[in-house]
């Protein structure tokens, strides 16, 4: 039999295989099995798992939760060489996250944001139809900002209209298809792109004003500022609409347009959760209940199946 941090290696390598980075879990593994080394404890015991998990004293309950998750999982894998670990229930540090109601946005709001970011200052050459382009695309195709910055010229295929997505979360690779008008837009900020370059080679697509892929923190500092132009956030807003609710929007105006035109929303939802590129549907399935407008059109459904019962 190998040993735990054998164990723990082959686990984390096989989780890695399907698609999960496991960063923080990896790390957080890794001191568990030199914890239980220490120790000199050959298998897993409940009690040892949530001393570990419990070690950082000053650290939230959350972070308690999600360490001894960590451990749970390997053990579980575990147990199926050695029959003498423990896997720690789940009610022993119990915690339930949540989750920011999103935003839904409305067509006005995400007009006047692209209005008002055509309207940034000419003196910054390009950024107005960067980002014009970059939170359009944001709001027509439900992508992550990091997926959308992460876009490089040769994954953008505007002949046939297809962006490719490669290593976006969990390691996964997708398509997504782009309605006509969206591929117009972007084909005129490709001409507008290049003539701003000059020659000047740039792997990505969306670029800074001296040329470079933009970060992740300039454009959100952006989106603030256009926000608060616009009246979404007031000057003082600490929290407010998100560049991540455009995802949330384009999900669930998904999901709903596929209720009001009679199609079955639930059995589609593993299409919408392989877009998405989420790796689990439970996380696609977190919309029907984030929006009451959403939950309102499942209970029609459902009492429309009761009525022809």
């Amino acid at each position: 039999m190998n040993t735990l941090r054998e164990a723990a290696t082959d686990y984390i390598a096989m989780r890695r295989n399907l698609g999960y980075k496991l960063k923080p879990a990896g790390i957080g593994l890794s001191s568990f099995v030199e914890f239980m080394e220490k120790k000199g404890a050959a298998w897993i015991t409940t009690r040892l798992a949530l001393e570990w998990a419990q070690n950082p004293a000053h650290i939230q309950p959350s972070g308690w939760a999600q360490r001894l998750g960590w451990v749970r999982g390997f053990a579980r894998y575990r147990s199926a060489m050695d029959g003498r670990t423990e896997i720690p229930p789940s009610h022993l540090l119990p915690y339930r996250p949540s989750r920011a109601n999103p935003h839904l946005y409305t067509q006005k709001e995400i007009q006047s944001l692209l209005t008002a970011a055509l309207n940034i200052p000419q003196a910054h050459g390009l950024s107005r139809f960067t980002y014009y382009c970059l939170f359009g695309l944001l709001a027509v195709s439900g992508m992550r900002i990091s997926e959308v910055l992460n876009l490089r010229v040769d994954e953008v295929d505007l002949e046939n209209g297809v962006l490719t997505i490669n290593g976006a979360k969990f390691g996964k690779s997708r398509l997504i298809p782009l309605h006509g008008s969206t591929k117009e837009v972007l084909r005129d900020y490709k001409l507008r792109r290049d003539t701003f370059l000059k020659g000047r080679p740039s792997a990505f697509f969306f670029i800074s004003r001296a040329g470079n892929k933009l970060l992740v923190r300039i454009v959100e500092a952006q989106f603030l500022r256009l926000s608060r132009r616009i009246g979404l956030r007031s000057p003082k807003d600490e929290s407010g609409p998100r560049i991540h609710d455009f995802r949330h929007c384009f999900a669930i105006d998904t999901l709903l347009r596929w209720y009001r035109s009679g199609k079955d929303a639930e059995q589609r939802l593993p299409l919408l959760s392989t877009y998405l590129g989420h790796v689990n549907v439970a996380n696609t399935y977190w919309y029907l209940t984030a929006c009451p407008e959403l939950l309102g059109e499942a209970v029609k459904r459902l009492e429309r199946r009761w009525e022809v019962k």
